[in-house]
């Protein structure tokens, strides 16, 4: 039997208004499991109207009121962690341990922290001695904003937009990847589950070019929150800025891992191979230009190659597995196609480049994890984001160099560095063009921290109270007395 996935516009799952679907795919096994809506601007409409109706009751409810509901939702999710972890493995072909292990723990955690968070959130205050002034800051809702998230953490991102929006007390149109649609239609029943009021958090299915192209362009829609791909965000800032919407962009990344000799060795191989390959590659933090100190270069390539070579690619519910399906057919052909070319581009394969046929799951898309050297880091394969469980090796021999190597990309995401040495930590960190940066670590989150990139890869910033700041519009009130 298919799953018929719906949209959730106040509070209620309604069919599409023009009853067009689009086929939902399990990528383990190439299967349509499900529909899903493919909805179009009057579906957008609807979900504005209910969020509209819905504003003026949750703007104006209490902190403590909001902190409850988003507590609860939290406590939900993680009650339901074996259910939407196998939704994540279904939909996206991440290991089922991956998602239990990751995924829903932080959408829960996504929610708890904005619960607390919104608690603290405070303003400025300023006295205006000789004046007999009192000038004071107060943050207020936006109104009604879009959030629209990707495919390769469903639910780890989309909670990561949604939770800050809602607990400023604004509501919210969402667009989850017409990908990976399954877990936010769960959320959608933990919403109502937990009490959250009708209309605070409208959830719409269907393609950026229709539903969420109809989202960006709704004059009624004040902000919009988006993490995807670089020409999709350019694309996005074209319509909406002209609009005076305000913007959070979090996008595309090529990310330098940079391995000092006097890292410690042991910590940052078995990381390397984690930050390399984790959710098939597909994270925008993953480390996929590896840069290696000349003197350990021909250690590290042999030793990684051998660790990597453990890895397992399977079935994503087998629990042995490390490494599962990519998302698409049409993916795994792009990821492909840079492994073809390898070689025009300079690279030579050292492990890896070939598909894998899972018994049992043939017609899936697997890929065995790929290691390639290059000469040049101009070439394509370190220049443009593949987003697949491929990664590139080059070795250096000066701080300089690998530095101007770093920074020799469009993209500004993130960065690691291995190295002991403190005063190499503080010159490359501060050289390093990068919006986050981890030394002797990698992917190692403090939810109040600020969340985000440089040139290309986006504007903007996410997590903690920037995330509050962003949802809501700050008003100065100065009062003579």
């Amino acid at each position: 039997m298919k799953q018929i996935i719906k949209n959730y516009i106040g509070g209620e799952f309604v069919n599409p208004t023009n009853d067009e679907w689009i086929d939902n795919l399990n990528p383990s096994n190439g299967e349509v499991y499900g529909k899903i809506p493919n909805s179009s601007v009057k579906d957008i409409q609807m979900a504005v109207d209910a969020a509209k109706k819905a504003f003026p009751i949750w703007s104006n409810s209490t902190l403590n009121k909001r902190s409850e509901i988003l507590a609860k939702i939290a406590r939900l999710i993680q009650e339901k962690q074996q259910e939407l972890a196998t939704a994540e493995a279904k939909d996206n072909g991440k290991p089922l341990a991956l998602a239990k292990k990751i995924d829903i723990p932080r959408a829960s955690s996504n929610f708890q922290f904005f619960a607390n968070a919104i608690t603290q959130f405070s303003s400025d205050s300023h006295e205006s001695v000789g004046y007999d002034a009192f000038n004071f800051t107060v943050r207020e809702p936006l109104g009604i904003v879009g959030c629209i998230s990707p495919w390769n953490l469903p639910l780890y991102l989309f909670t990561w937009k949604i939770a800050p929006a809602i607990a400023a007390g604004n509501c919210v149109v969402a667009k989850p990847s017409e990908i990976t649609p399954l877990s936010a239609f769960l959320l959608g029943e933990i919403c109502n589950q937990a009490g959250l009021p009708k209309g605070v958090l409208n959830i719409v299915h269907g393609k950026g070019s229709s539903a969420g192209e109809a989202i960006v362009k709704h004059p009624e829609i004040k902000a919009i929150s988006f993490t995807g791909g670089t020409i999709t965000g350019s694309h996005i800032a074209k319509i909406a800025s002209p609009m005076f919407k305000k913007l959070s962009l979090e996008l595309g990344g090529k990310n330098p891992n940079i391995i000092f000799s006097d890292c410690n060795y042991e910590d940052m191989l078995i990381t390397t191979v984690r930050s390399s390959f984790a959710n098939q590659g597909q994270i925008c933090l993953c480390g996929s230009r590896i840069f290696v100190e000349e003197g350990i270069y021909e250690k590290f390539k042999k030793d990684f190659i051998a660790e990597v070579g453990k890895l397992k690619v399977g079935n994503p519910f087998d629990e042995s597995t490390d490494i599962g399906a990519l998302v698409s057919k049409k993916h795994l052909e792009k990821v492909k196609s840079y492994i073809d070319a390898s070689e025009d581009y300079g690279g030579k394969i050292l492990y890896g480049g070939e598909k894998v046929n899972i018994e049992g799951c043939e017609k899936g898309y697997y890929l065995q994890p790929t290691v390639i050297e290059v000469k040049d880091n101009q070439c394509r394969l370190n220049q443009e984001e593949i987003f697949g469980p491929i990664v590139t090796l080059m070795p250096f021999k000066k701080e300089k160099e690998v530095i101007e190597m770093a920074n020799g990309v469009k993209y500004g995401l993130s960065a690691t560095l291995w190295t002991n040495n403190l005063n190499r930590t503080m010159r490359v960190s501060k050289c390093l063009e990068v919006g986050v940066l981890w030394v002797n670590t990698w992917l190692l989150r403090d939810l109040r921290t600020p969340f985000g990139g440089m040139k290309a890869s986006g504007i903007g910033r996410e997590g903690g109270f920037e995330a509050l700041r962003f949802f809501t519009e700050l008003k100065n009130i100065c009062i003579k007395y």
